[in-house]
């Protein structure tokens, strides 16, 4: 194995060198999230499936290379510096995977090679206005008719959807059940019929994000995916997969939030003589590095067999918790200078500083992963949930709590 993995890493180094583009500061962490030039991810991404780099743990059945969690490492500590197809991100770390373990063979054969062929574009289509971290608490229903579900209601946040193809979408078939046991996870076309994509805009001036309402939109009824009325337990594998891929893969070197990007700055700032900020470099040096380590044991697990399950959202946590404390390093060293910069650095510790809150966010609150690793992975209690023993269609029924008189 050993000199299987060194020939792919051979394999894996020549290639990048020779197509890839090597990322550097200047270029910002928003590069590593363009959605918007989509010709030259998809030309990439034909090239990284025709040289055996795509879908490396995926069965070779649908396109895959059936290799090893350690090939998949291999690639990912490799590619980290480079600008890769990040619009497929989603498809690669939770469409794919969830339909590869729940899809039916048609819909393996249809989905996952042009998936790992950059034909096709995915989004997640699961949180709701009323329904964000609670997301078995969602609304948007789907209602069989004849061969067909239609379905109403909204969706947002979603990640990219104005460039999708495909999108998973969970809704509620049964109404009649407990939240989290009438919903139902389906494929569906996003130039559907009915279905309007809207942008909301964001504090980097991006618009990476959408609403989406569903208006009478007609699906096959071939697209559901696992069980009808199962639709809970595939979100949360997919939400297992996309946070195991969040929290383990190879962290860009140049990234703005990172530890050598912030002590360089330090360093052009002369800041570094300063004990104080000397002592704050140390502490980000320390957690930086105990997060990438954490990050490869867990990948090191999964290629030993184990599986992480509930213990994917430690890394996802750390993660989150690791873009806090960078945030409040930069601002001991930078202070007030990092709302107006100049050269060409600033923009990156700018942008990274502003999209920071959105990692305590995306993929699960810092809340709900706490929650998850206390009850399943420490065996803590769970906190009382009366909702799911009540039919969804009566909670709104509930009288809200009387509040205590003053």
């Amino acid at each position: 194995m050993s000199d299987d993995l060194d020939d792919f890493r051979s394999r894996a180094k020549a290639f990048l060198a020779e197509n890839g583009h090597r990322m550097t500061s200047e270029e910002g962490e928003g590069a590593l999230f363009d959605t918007d030039n989509i010709e030259w991810q998809r030309d990439l991404q034909a090239k990284i499936f025709d040289a055996g780099f795509a879908g490396i743990t995926w069965p070779k059945a649908y396109g895959g290379q059936g290799l090893t969690d350690a090939h998949q490492l291999v690639w990912n500590e490799e590619s980290a510096p480079y600008k890769m197809p990040a619009i497929f991100g989603i498809g690669f770390g939770m469409a794919g995977p969830t339909i590869v373990d729940l899809g039916t063979e048609e819909q393996k054969q249809r989905y996952i090679p042009k998936l790992l062929r950059g034909e096709e574009i995915w989004c997640q289509l699961f949180s709701e206005p009323g329904a964000g971290s609670d997301v078995a608490g969602l609304s948007t229903k789907a209602e069989r008719d004849g061969d067909e579900w239609v379905v109403n209601g909204q969706k947002v946040w979603t990640s990219g959807a104005h460039r999708a193809d495909l999108g998973i979408l969970i809704a509620r078939t049964d109404p009649s059940v407990p939240k989290h046991n009438g919903i139902t996870m389906f494929v569906v076309s996003m130039r559907s019929p009915g279905l309007t994509i809207r942008p909301l805009k964001q504090a980097t001036g991006e618009a990476p994000f959408n609403e989406e309402f569903f208006d009478n939109v007609r699906i096959p009824g071939d697209s559901v995916v696992g069980e009808v009325n199962a639709g809970w337990a595939a979100a949360v594998l997919m939400l297992r997969h996309e946070r195991i891929s969040i929290g383990t893969n190879a962290k860009q070197p140049s990234r703005p939030l990172s530890y050598a990007s912030i002590k360089d700055l330090a360093a052009k700032l002369g800041r570094t003589d300063d004990p104080l900020v000397r002592d704050r470099l140390a502490y980000l040096y320390a957690t930086d590095t105990g997060q990438v380590l954490l990050a490869q044991r867990m990948r090191q697990e999964v290629d030993a067999g184990f599986e992480l399950r509930a213990r994917g959202s430690i890394p996802k946590l750390a993660g989150s918790m690791m873009a806090r404390i960078a945030v409040d390093v930069v601002d001991e060293v930078a202070g007030y200078e990092v709302a107006a910069w100049e050269g060409t650095e600033w923009p990156s510790i700018t942008y990274g500083v502003v999209r920071s809150a959105a990692f305590g966010i995306e993929g699960g609150s810092n809340e709900i992963q706490r929650g998850i690793i206390g009850e399943r992975v420490l065996g803590l209690a769970k906190d009382p949930q009366l909702d799911r023993e009540i039919p969804f269609q009566d909670l709104r029924k509930i009288p809200p709590a009387r509040t205590a008189s003053k």
